[in-house]
Protein backbone atom coordinates (compact mmCIF):
# COMPACT_ATOMS: atom_id res chain seq x y z
CA UNK A 1 0.00 0.00 0.00
CA UNK A 2 2.82 2.40 0.86
CA UNK A 3 4.73 1.72 -2.35
CA UNK A 4 1.65 1.90 -4.56
CA UNK A 5 0.35 5.13 -3.04
CA UNK A 6 3.51 7.03 -2.14
CA UNK A 7 5.85 5.93 -4.94
CA UNK A 8 3.44 5.00 -7.75
CA UNK A 9 0.76 7.63 -7.10
CA UNK A 10 -2.26 5.28 -6.90
CA UNK A 11 -5.34 6.24 -4.88
CA UNK A 12 -6.40 4.18 -1.85
CA UNK A 13 -9.06 2.09 -3.60
CA UNK A 14 -6.86 1.15 -6.55
CA UNK A 15 -3.88 0.40 -4.29
CA UNK A 16 -6.07 -1.69 -1.98
CA UNK A 17 -7.41 -3.69 -4.93
CA UNK A 18 -3.91 -4.51 -6.19
CA UNK A 19 -2.59 -5.27 -2.71
CA UNK A 20 -5.37 -7.62 -1.67
CA UNK A 21 -5.15 -9.52 -4.96
CA UNK A 22 -1.38 -9.86 -4.52
CA UNK A 23 -1.42 -11.20 -0.96
CA UNK A 24 -2.54 -14.52 0.52
CA UNK A 25 -2.03 -15.68 4.11
CA UNK A 26 -0.90 -19.15 5.12
CA UNK A 27 -1.36 -19.65 8.84
CA UNK A 28 1.15 -22.14 10.27
CA UNK A 29 0.08 -22.41 13.90
CA UNK A 30 -2.68 -21.73 16.40
CA UNK A 31 -0.20 -21.18 19.25
CA UNK A 32 -0.80 -17.76 20.84
CA UNK A 33 2.91 -16.90 20.98
CA UNK A 34 3.15 -17.25 17.20
CA UNK A 35 0.12 -15.05 16.48
CA UNK A 36 2.27 -12.00 16.88
CA UNK A 37 1.23 -8.73 18.49
CA UNK A 38 3.54 -5.79 17.82
CA UNK A 39 3.83 -2.75 20.04
CA UNK A 40 2.02 0.27 18.57
CA UNK A 41 4.45 2.70 20.19
CA UNK A 42 7.47 0.94 18.66
CA UNK A 43 5.72 0.77 15.28
CA UNK A 44 4.84 4.48 15.37
CA UNK A 45 8.45 5.31 16.23
CA UNK A 46 10.07 3.09 13.58
CA UNK A 47 7.45 2.95 10.81
CA UNK A 48 5.10 5.93 11.15
CA UNK A 49 3.85 5.83 7.55
CA UNK A 50 3.08 2.12 7.79
CA UNK A 51 1.15 2.77 10.99
CA UNK A 52 -0.89 5.46 9.27
CA UNK A 53 -1.86 2.91 6.62
CA UNK A 54 -2.58 0.16 9.17
CA UNK A 55 -4.76 2.58 11.13
CA UNK A 56 -6.73 3.38 7.96
CA UNK A 57 -7.11 -0.33 7.09
CA UNK A 58 -8.43 -0.96 10.61
CA UNK A 59 -10.81 2.04 10.45
CA UNK A 60 -12.29 0.85 7.14
CA UNK A 61 -12.64 -2.72 8.40
CA UNK A 62 -14.52 -1.56 11.50
CA UNK A 63 -16.78 0.58 9.29
CA UNK A 64 -17.45 -2.49 7.12
CA UNK A 65 -18.66 -4.42 10.17
CA UNK A 66 -20.80 -1.53 11.40
CA UNK A 67 -22.45 -1.07 8.00
CA UNK A 68 -22.91 -4.68 6.87
CA UNK A 69 -22.80 -6.91 9.96
CA UNK A 70 -24.42 -5.24 12.98
CA UNK A 71 -24.75 -8.73 14.48
CA UNK A 72 -20.96 -8.70 14.96
CA UNK A 73 -20.88 -5.40 16.89
CA UNK A 74 -19.96 -7.18 20.12
CA UNK A 75 -17.07 -8.94 18.34
CA UNK A 76 -15.46 -5.80 16.89
CA UNK A 77 -12.98 -5.38 19.72
CA UNK A 78 -11.51 -8.86 19.15
CA UNK A 79 -11.69 -8.72 15.33
CA UNK A 80 -10.11 -5.33 14.68
CA UNK A 81 -6.43 -4.98 13.89
CA UNK A 82 -5.49 -2.36 16.49
CA UNK A 83 -5.86 -3.39 20.11
CA UNK A 84 -5.95 -0.02 21.87
CA UNK A 85 -5.71 -1.35 25.40
CA UNK A 86 -4.19 1.64 27.25
CA UNK A 87 -1.88 -0.67 29.22
CA UNK A 88 -0.34 -2.26 26.13
CA UNK A 89 -1.62 -1.11 22.71
CA UNK A 90 -0.60 -3.56 19.98
CA UNK A 91 -1.07 -4.37 16.29
CA UNK A 92 -2.60 -7.84 15.90
CA UNK A 93 -0.63 -9.17 12.96
CA UNK A 94 -2.80 -12.24 12.29
CA UNK A 95 -5.90 -10.06 12.11
CA UNK A 96 -4.08 -7.76 9.68
CA UNK A 97 -3.21 -10.77 7.52
CA UNK A 98 -6.80 -12.05 7.42
CA UNK A 99 -8.30 -8.66 6.58
CA UNK A 100 -5.71 -7.88 3.89
CA UNK A 101 -5.48 -11.23 2.08
CA UNK A 102 -7.63 -12.60 -0.72
CA UNK A 103 -7.16 -16.16 0.60
CA UNK A 104 -6.38 -17.65 4.01
CA UNK A 105 -5.34 -21.28 4.46
CA UNK A 106 -4.21 -23.74 7.08
CA UNK A 107 -1.67 -26.48 6.41
CA UNK A 108 -3.61 -29.67 7.27
CA UNK A 109 -7.31 -30.40 7.12
CA UNK A 110 -7.75 -30.52 10.91
CA UNK A 111 -5.77 -27.29 11.30
CA UNK A 112 -7.84 -25.52 8.64
CA UNK A 113 -11.04 -26.76 10.31
CA UNK A 114 -9.86 -25.29 13.63
CA UNK A 115 -9.07 -21.96 11.92
CA UNK A 116 -12.55 -21.72 10.42
CA UNK A 117 -14.50 -23.04 13.41
CA UNK A 118 -12.53 -21.36 16.20
CA UNK A 119 -9.62 -18.98 15.60
CA UNK A 120 -11.03 -17.05 12.60
CA UNK A 121 -14.69 -18.10 12.83
CA UNK A 122 -16.03 -14.51 12.89
CA UNK A 123 -14.09 -13.58 9.74
CA UNK A 124 -15.44 -16.72 8.03
CA UNK A 125 -18.96 -15.39 8.60
CA UNK A 126 -17.99 -12.24 6.64
CA UNK A 127 -15.90 -13.91 3.90
CA UNK A 128 -16.86 -17.61 3.71
CA UNK A 129 -15.04 -18.17 0.40
CA UNK A 130 -11.76 -16.67 1.62
CA UNK A 131 -10.71 -19.75 3.62
CA UNK A 132 -9.12 -22.94 2.25
CA UNK A 133 -6.94 -25.89 3.26
CA UNK A 134 -3.58 -26.75 1.75
CA UNK A 135 -2.07 -29.80 3.43
CA UNK A 136 1.70 -29.55 3.66
CA UNK A 137 4.03 -31.75 1.65
CA UNK A 138 7.68 -32.82 1.55
CA UNK A 139 9.95 -33.36 -1.41
CA UNK A 140 10.56 -37.05 -2.21
CA UNK A 141 13.81 -36.09 -3.92
CA UNK A 142 15.47 -35.25 -0.61
CA UNK A 143 13.39 -37.26 1.84
CA UNK A 144 13.53 -40.61 0.06
CA UNK A 145 15.63 -40.64 -3.12
CA UNK A 146 18.62 -38.78 -1.67
CA UNK A 147 18.59 -39.79 1.99
CA UNK A 148 17.54 -43.43 1.50
CA UNK A 149 19.07 -44.76 -1.74
CA UNK A 150 18.78 -48.41 -0.62
CA UNK A 151 15.01 -48.20 -0.23
CA UNK A 152 14.66 -45.99 -3.32
CA UNK A 153 16.36 -48.58 -5.51
CA UNK A 154 14.04 -51.30 -4.21
CA UNK A 155 10.98 -49.15 -4.93
CA UNK A 156 12.21 -48.43 -8.46
CA UNK A 157 12.88 -52.13 -9.04
CA UNK A 158 9.40 -53.26 -7.95
CA UNK A 159 7.52 -50.42 -9.66
CA UNK A 160 9.67 -50.91 -12.79
CA UNK A 161 10.06 -47.12 -13.07
CA UNK A 162 11.72 -44.25 -11.24
CA UNK A 163 8.92 -41.85 -12.21
CA UNK A 164 7.67 -42.04 -8.60
CA UNK A 165 10.41 -39.48 -7.82
CA UNK A 166 8.34 -36.82 -9.61
CA UNK A 167 4.91 -38.50 -9.32
CA UNK A 168 4.71 -39.81 -5.78
CA UNK A 169 1.17 -41.13 -6.28
CA UNK A 170 2.80 -44.09 -8.09
CA UNK A 171 3.88 -45.44 -4.70
CA UNK A 172 0.35 -46.77 -4.24
CA UNK A 173 1.31 -49.58 -6.64
CA UNK A 174 3.53 -51.05 -3.91
CA UNK A 175 0.37 -52.19 -2.13
CA UNK A 176 -0.08 -55.20 -4.37
CA UNK A 177 3.39 -56.46 -3.35
CA UNK A 178 3.03 -55.84 0.40
CA UNK A 179 2.73 -59.58 1.19
CA UNK A 180 5.49 -60.61 -1.21
CA UNK A 181 8.26 -62.35 0.74
CA UNK A 182 10.97 -61.30 -1.73
CA UNK A 183 10.03 -57.62 -1.38
CA UNK A 184 9.81 -57.96 2.39
CA UNK A 185 13.29 -59.50 2.52
CA UNK A 186 14.76 -56.69 0.39
CA UNK A 187 12.88 -54.10 2.45
CA UNK A 188 14.25 -55.58 5.69
CA UNK A 189 17.78 -55.59 4.28
CA UNK A 190 17.57 -51.90 3.32
CA UNK A 191 16.19 -51.00 6.74
CA UNK A 192 18.96 -52.92 8.52
CA UNK A 193 21.65 -51.18 6.46
CA UNK A 194 20.23 -47.81 7.51
CA UNK A 195 19.94 -48.90 11.15
CA UNK A 196 23.59 -50.01 11.22
CA UNK A 197 24.69 -46.70 9.72
CA UNK A 198 22.65 -44.83 12.32
CA UNK A 199 24.01 -47.00 15.16
CA UNK A 200 27.56 -46.18 14.08
CA UNK A 201 26.71 -42.45 14.03
CA UNK A 202 25.15 -42.59 17.51
CA UNK A 203 28.23 -44.39 18.85
CA UNK A 204 30.55 -41.77 17.36
CA UNK A 205 28.71 -38.71 18.67
CA UNK A 206 27.40 -39.96 22.03
CA UNK A 207 29.55 -42.96 22.96
CA UNK A 208 26.39 -45.03 23.43
CA UNK A 209 26.37 -48.43 21.74
CA UNK A 210 22.91 -49.36 20.43
CA UNK A 211 21.73 -52.68 19.03
CA UNK A 212 20.55 -52.55 15.38
CA UNK A 213 18.33 -55.54 16.16
CA UNK A 214 16.30 -53.52 18.67
CA UNK A 215 13.26 -51.47 17.71
CA UNK A 216 14.48 -47.99 16.73
CA UNK A 217 11.94 -45.57 18.24
CA UNK A 218 12.61 -41.92 17.32
CA UNK A 219 11.11 -38.52 18.19
CA UNK A 220 12.90 -35.55 16.64
CA UNK A 221 11.36 -32.06 16.55
CA UNK A 222 11.51 -28.77 18.44
CA UNK A 223 11.38 -29.33 22.18
CA UNK A 224 8.01 -27.93 23.25
CA UNK A 225 5.52 -28.91 25.92
CA UNK A 226 2.72 -29.30 23.36
CA UNK A 227 4.85 -31.75 21.32
CA UNK A 228 5.11 -33.77 24.54
CA UNK A 229 8.64 -35.12 24.63
CA UNK A 230 7.79 -35.26 28.34
CA UNK A 231 5.13 -37.90 27.64
CA UNK A 232 7.71 -39.88 25.68
CA UNK A 233 10.33 -39.88 28.44
CA UNK A 234 7.75 -40.58 31.16
CA UNK A 235 6.70 -43.61 29.13
CA UNK A 236 10.34 -44.67 28.83
CA UNK A 237 10.78 -44.27 32.60
CA UNK A 238 7.76 -46.49 33.22
CA UNK A 239 9.13 -49.10 30.78
CA UNK A 240 12.47 -49.03 32.61
CA UNK A 241 10.83 -49.47 36.02
CA UNK A 242 8.80 -52.44 34.79
CA UNK A 243 11.88 -54.07 33.24
CA UNK A 244 13.70 -53.68 36.56
CA UNK A 245 10.85 -55.45 38.34
CA UNK A 246 10.80 -58.41 35.92
CA UNK A 247 12.58 -61.70 36.40
CA UNK A 248 15.29 -62.54 33.84
CA UNK A 249 12.85 -64.99 32.22
CA UNK A 250 10.15 -62.33 31.90
CA UNK A 251 12.67 -59.85 30.52
CA UNK A 252 13.69 -62.28 27.80
CA UNK A 253 10.18 -61.92 26.30
CA UNK A 254 10.38 -58.11 26.16
CA UNK A 255 10.78 -56.31 22.83
CA UNK A 256 14.23 -54.64 22.87
CA UNK A 257 13.86 -50.93 22.15
CA UNK A 258 16.19 -48.00 21.52
CA UNK A 259 14.48 -44.65 22.15
CA UNK A 260 16.10 -41.63 20.48
CA UNK A 261 14.94 -38.08 21.18
CA UNK A 262 16.40 -35.01 19.50
CA UNK A 263 15.56 -31.37 18.98
CA UNK A 264 16.37 -27.83 20.06
CA UNK A 265 14.87 -25.87 22.94
CA UNK A 266 14.38 -22.12 22.66
CA UNK A 267 16.98 -20.25 24.72
CA UNK A 268 14.59 -18.99 27.42
CA UNK A 269 12.18 -21.94 27.45
CA UNK A 270 13.07 -23.31 30.88
CA UNK A 271 10.73 -26.31 30.95
CA UNK A 272 11.97 -27.39 27.52
CA UNK A 273 15.53 -27.27 28.88
CA UNK A 274 14.42 -29.37 31.86
CA UNK A 275 12.95 -31.98 29.51
CA UNK A 276 16.25 -32.20 27.62
CA UNK A 277 18.11 -32.67 30.91
CA UNK A 278 15.65 -35.34 32.05
CA UNK A 279 16.13 -37.32 28.83
CA UNK A 280 19.89 -37.19 29.30
CA UNK A 281 19.72 -38.09 33.00
CA UNK A 282 17.42 -41.05 32.35
CA UNK A 283 19.65 -42.23 29.50
CA UNK A 284 22.75 -42.08 31.73
CA UNK A 285 21.12 -44.45 34.23
CA UNK A 286 19.33 -46.81 31.83
CA UNK A 287 22.20 -47.23 29.39
CA UNK A 288 24.63 -48.29 32.13
CA UNK A 289 22.24 -50.64 33.94
CA UNK A 290 23.46 -54.15 33.10
CA UNK A 291 20.15 -55.73 34.10
CA UNK A 292 18.12 -53.95 31.44
CA UNK A 293 20.38 -52.26 28.90
CA UNK A 294 20.05 -55.17 26.48
CA UNK A 295 16.32 -54.39 26.39
CA UNK A 296 16.19 -50.60 26.61
CA UNK A 297 18.49 -47.75 25.62
CA UNK A 298 17.65 -44.04 25.72
CA UNK A 299 19.68 -41.55 23.67
CA UNK A 300 19.42 -37.79 23.33
CA UNK A 301 20.67 -37.01 19.81
CA UNK A 302 22.62 -33.73 20.01
CA UNK A 303 22.59 -30.87 17.51
CA UNK A 304 19.58 -32.04 15.55
CA UNK A 305 19.46 -30.59 12.02
CA UNK A 306 18.55 -31.61 8.47
CA UNK A 307 21.75 -33.59 7.95
CA UNK A 308 21.11 -35.57 11.13
CA UNK A 309 17.49 -36.10 10.07
CA UNK A 310 18.68 -37.58 6.78
CA UNK A 311 20.33 -40.33 8.82
CA UNK A 312 17.72 -40.76 11.56
CA UNK A 313 14.65 -41.00 9.34
CA UNK A 314 15.80 -43.87 7.07
CA UNK A 315 16.96 -45.78 10.16
CA UNK A 316 13.73 -45.37 12.10
CA UNK A 317 11.08 -48.05 12.61
CA UNK A 318 8.69 -46.25 14.96
CA UNK A 319 8.28 -42.49 15.09
CA UNK A 320 6.46 -40.52 17.77
CA UNK A 321 4.11 -37.68 16.75
CA UNK A 322 2.30 -37.27 20.01
CA UNK A 323 1.25 -33.61 20.34
CA UNK A 324 -1.86 -32.64 22.28
CA UNK A 325 -4.67 -32.87 19.73
CA UNK A 326 -5.53 -29.54 18.12
CA UNK A 327 -2.13 -27.94 18.74
CA UNK A 328 0.09 -29.16 15.87
CA UNK A 329 -0.85 -27.36 12.68
CA UNK A 330 0.50 -30.09 10.42
CA UNK A 331 3.96 -31.44 11.04
CA UNK A 332 6.09 -32.58 8.13
CA UNK A 333 8.51 -34.95 9.86
CA UNK A 334 5.55 -37.32 10.25
CA UNK A 335 5.36 -37.38 6.44
CA UNK A 336 9.12 -37.97 6.11
CA UNK A 337 9.04 -40.90 8.50
CA UNK A 338 5.95 -42.47 6.90
CA UNK A 339 7.48 -42.11 3.43
CA UNK A 340 10.52 -44.09 4.61
CA UNK A 341 8.40 -46.98 5.86
CA UNK A 342 8.47 -45.94 9.50
CA UNK A 343 5.32 -46.64 11.51
CA UNK A 344 3.81 -43.85 13.58
CA UNK A 345 2.52 -43.78 17.13
CA UNK A 346 0.49 -40.62 17.39
CA UNK A 347 -2.57 -38.59 18.25
CA UNK A 348 -5.27 -37.40 15.86
CA UNK A 349 -3.51 -34.09 15.35
CA UNK A 350 -2.21 -32.11 12.40
CA UNK A 351 -1.39 -34.17 9.31
CA UNK A 352 -1.45 -37.37 11.40
CA UNK A 353 -5.16 -37.49 10.65
CA UNK A 354 -4.61 -37.57 6.90
CA UNK A 355 -1.56 -39.86 7.09
CA UNK A 356 -3.65 -42.39 9.00
CA UNK A 357 -6.39 -42.15 6.39
CA UNK A 358 -3.94 -42.68 3.54
CA UNK A 359 -1.85 -45.53 4.97
CA UNK A 360 -4.73 -47.30 6.73
CA UNK A 361 -5.89 -47.25 10.34
CA UNK A 362 -4.38 -50.69 10.99
CA UNK A 363 -0.90 -49.33 10.17
CA UNK A 364 -1.00 -46.47 12.69
CA UNK A 365 -0.71 -46.76 16.49
CA UNK A 366 -3.37 -44.31 17.68
CA UNK A 367 -3.91 -42.99 21.19
CA UNK A 368 -5.06 -39.93 23.09
CA UNK A 369 -7.85 -37.40 23.31
CA UNK A 370 -9.26 -35.86 20.14
CA UNK A 371 -9.21 -32.12 19.44
CA UNK A 372 -12.92 -31.69 20.21
CA UNK A 373 -12.47 -33.42 23.60
CA UNK A 374 -9.53 -31.29 24.75
CA UNK A 375 -11.41 -28.15 26.01
CA UNK A 376 -13.71 -30.19 28.28
CA UNK A 377 -10.80 -32.27 29.58
CA UNK A 378 -8.91 -29.09 30.47
CA UNK A 379 -11.94 -27.73 32.28
CA UNK A 380 -12.39 -31.02 34.14
CA UNK A 381 -8.71 -30.83 35.13
CA UNK A 382 -9.18 -27.31 36.48
CA UNK A 383 -12.23 -28.45 38.45
CA UNK A 384 -10.39 -31.34 40.09
CA UNK A 385 -12.28 -34.05 38.19
CA UNK A 386 -9.17 -35.73 36.74
CA UNK A 387 -8.23 -39.11 38.24
CA UNK A 388 -4.65 -39.99 37.26
CA UNK A 389 -3.77 -43.49 36.07
CA UNK A 390 -1.60 -45.35 38.64
CA UNK A 391 1.09 -45.86 35.97
CA UNK A 392 1.36 -42.10 35.48
CA UNK A 393 1.80 -41.54 39.22
CA UNK A 394 4.34 -44.37 39.38
CA UNK A 395 6.52 -42.80 36.67
CA UNK A 396 6.49 -39.38 38.38
CA UNK A 397 7.26 -40.86 41.79
CA UNK A 398 10.19 -42.76 40.32
CA UNK A 399 11.73 -39.45 39.20
CA UNK A 400 11.05 -37.90 42.61
CA UNK A 401 12.77 -40.85 44.29
CA UNK A 402 16.10 -39.65 42.91
CA UNK A 403 16.55 -42.67 40.64
CA UNK A 404 17.93 -40.39 37.92
CA UNK A 405 20.08 -38.10 40.03
CA UNK A 406 19.72 -35.24 42.49
CA UNK A 407 18.50 -32.53 40.10
CA UNK A 408 15.25 -30.95 41.30
CA UNK A 409 12.62 -31.92 38.72
CA UNK A 410 9.71 -30.72 40.87
CA UNK A 411 9.12 -27.57 38.78
CA UNK A 412 8.78 -29.75 35.66
CA UNK A 413 6.61 -32.32 37.38
CA UNK A 414 4.50 -29.57 38.91
CA UNK A 415 3.53 -28.51 35.38
CA UNK A 416 1.63 -31.82 35.30
CA UNK A 417 -0.23 -30.98 38.51
CA UNK A 418 -2.64 -28.25 39.53
CA UNK A 419 -1.78 -24.56 39.52
CA UNK A 420 1.07 -24.75 42.03
CA UNK A 421 2.89 -21.65 40.87
CA UNK A 422 4.95 -23.56 38.31
CA UNK A 423 2.29 -25.39 36.33
CA UNK A 424 -0.91 -24.81 34.42
CA UNK A 425 -2.86 -27.82 35.56
CA UNK A 426 -1.35 -30.17 32.95
CA UNK A 427 -2.56 -27.93 30.13
CA UNK A 428 -1.13 -30.33 27.54
CA UNK A 429 -3.00 -33.36 28.99
CA UNK A 430 0.07 -35.57 29.48
CA UNK A 431 -1.66 -37.25 32.42
CA UNK A 432 -4.91 -37.86 30.57
CA UNK A 433 -3.22 -39.40 27.54
CA UNK A 434 -0.58 -41.40 29.44
CA UNK A 435 -2.60 -44.63 29.90
CA UNK A 436 -3.71 -44.82 26.27
CA UNK A 437 -0.13 -44.00 25.22
CA UNK A 438 1.24 -46.90 27.24
CA UNK A 439 -1.46 -49.20 25.87
CA UNK A 440 -0.50 -48.17 22.32
CA UNK A 441 3.18 -48.81 23.11
CA UNK A 442 2.26 -52.31 24.31
CA UNK A 443 0.63 -52.89 20.91
CA UNK A 444 3.85 -51.69 19.26
CA UNK A 445 5.85 -54.24 21.27
CA UNK A 446 3.53 -57.05 20.19
CA UNK A 447 3.43 -55.99 16.54
CA UNK A 448 7.24 -55.81 16.34
CA UNK A 449 7.54 -59.44 17.40
CA UNK A 450 5.78 -60.46 14.17
CA UNK A 451 8.38 -59.18 11.70
CA UNK A 452 6.44 -60.34 8.65
CA UNK A 453 3.43 -58.31 9.74
CA UNK A 454 5.63 -55.33 10.67
CA UNK A 455 7.32 -55.34 7.26
CA UNK A 456 3.95 -55.40 5.52
CA UNK A 457 2.82 -52.41 7.60
CA UNK A 458 6.07 -50.63 6.75
CA UNK A 459 5.58 -51.20 3.01
CA UNK A 460 1.96 -49.99 3.25
CA UNK A 461 3.17 -46.87 5.06
CA UNK A 462 5.41 -45.94 2.12
CA UNK A 463 2.71 -46.96 -0.37
CA UNK A 464 0.21 -44.61 1.26
CA UNK A 465 2.50 -41.57 1.36
CA UNK A 466 1.89 -40.32 -2.20
CA UNK A 467 -0.45 -37.52 -1.13
CA UNK A 468 2.25 -35.89 0.97
CA UNK A 469 4.51 -34.74 -1.85
CA UNK A 470 5.25 -31.01 -1.92
CA UNK A 471 4.64 -31.28 -5.69
CA UNK A 472 0.95 -31.81 -4.92
CA UNK A 473 0.90 -29.02 -2.35
CA UNK A 474 2.57 -26.51 -4.68
CA UNK A 475 0.27 -27.45 -7.57
CA UNK A 476 -2.75 -26.80 -5.33
CA UNK A 477 -1.44 -23.41 -4.24
CA UNK A 478 -0.82 -22.51 -7.89
CA UNK A 479 -4.24 -23.59 -9.12
CA UNK A 480 -6.56 -22.88 -6.19
CA UNK A 481 -5.00 -19.77 -4.63
CA UNK A 482 -2.96 -18.06 -7.35
CA UNK A 483 -4.80 -19.26 -10.47
CA UNK A 484 -1.56 -19.75 -12.40
CA UNK A 485 -0.49 -22.42 -14.88
CA UNK A 486 2.66 -24.50 -14.83
CA UNK A 487 5.43 -23.08 -17.03
CA UNK A 488 5.94 -25.24 -20.13
CA UNK A 489 9.26 -27.09 -19.81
Amino acid sequence: MRLLMDDEGLGWDEAWDVTTRAIAYTNHTVLPEALEKWSQSVMWKLLPRHMEIITEIDKRFVELIHSTRPDLEDKVNSMCILDNNPQKPVVRMANLCVVTSHTVNGVAQLHSDILTSELFADYVSIWPTKFQNKTNGITPRRWLRFCNPELSNIITKWLKTDEWVTNLDLLVNLRKFADNEDLQAEWASAKMANKKRLAQYILEITGVSIDPNSLFDIQVKRIHEYKRQLLNILGAIYMYKKLKEMSPEERSNATPRTIMIGGKAFATYINAKRIVKLVNDVGSVVNTDPEVNNYLKIVFVPNYNVSVAEMLIPGSELSQHISTAGMEASGTSNMKFALNGCLIIGTLDGANVEIREEIGEDNFFLFGATADEVPKLRKDRENGLFKPDPRFEEAKEFIKSGAFGSYDYNPLLDSLEGNTGYGRGDYFLVGHDFPSYMDAQAKVDEAYKDQKKWLKMSILSTAGSGKFSSDRTIAQYAKEIWNIEECPG
